[in-house]
């Protein structure tokens, strides 16, 4: 089964003029404020410190860029994750949020080396209307080599007859819990064979 085996942070972007090359195949990581965004890319690159949580939520408008390598026997395979800003509880004017989010939007739209958009979602509140309007956006703009894996993060704050529900309602969900390291490694297997295919099963 494929693994990440290293993963080492490389530049934030203030802005979009200031994101690196689309010279690598990217996960772009979205998710509303406080869903657990940093914990959960520390969890899947094992790494405890590799992305930092603002301790204030919203306020972060940064684009951060990783560069990660799976291994799969004994080939590797290099990527790069980007961090987009969380979304929901940022306190600034309405015209600086719309003109941030503009630019956002047209970053996530026309980047070229996008593959794979992970929306992260609380799995207690699984139905929040900002969520809905990020699944519908990215189902406006996903390109036929695209994938969305929708992640439900903080599964351990359910208990079994929740977390059942969950499923029916979100069979193609992935439940994660950033404390407990569950559901880490089945999200890597899903993310590396939406890159670079079902290779490791083929060998």
């Amino acid at each position: 089964m494929p693994r990440l085996i290293d993963a080492s942070f490389i530049v934030s972007a203030q802005n979009i003029s200031q994101a690196l090359p689309s010279d690598k195949s990217e996960v772009a990581i979205l998710g509303r404020s406080n869903v657990g965004k940093s914990s959960f890319i520390n969890s899947l690159t094992n790494r405890k410190n590799l992305a930092k949580s603002s301790s204030t939520p919203g306020k972060t408008r940064l684009i951060n860029f990783f560069d990660v390598v799976y291994g799969c026997n004994e080939d590797r395979f290099y990527a790069r994750m980007v961090d987009l800003p969380g979304f929901g509880y940022a306190k600034v004017s309405k015209s600086e949020k719309y003109a941030w989010q503009k630019s956002l939007s047209e970053f996530i739209t026309h980047r070229s080396s996008i593959r794979v958009f992970i929306h992260l979602v609380d799995a207690r509140h699984p139905k929040m209307k900002i969520d809905q309007e990020v699944r519908e956006y990215l189902l406006s703009i996903k390109r036929a080599d695209q994938q969305i894996i929708e992640i439900m993060t903080k599964a351990d704050k359910l208990n079994q007859k929740e977390k059942s529900a969950l499923k029916r309602e979100f069979p193609d969900a992935i439940l994660i819990s950033n404390l407990k390291k569950s559901g880490i490694q089945k999200a890597n297997e899903v993310i590396f064979t939406s890159l670079f295919g079902d290779i490791c099963n083929e060998n």
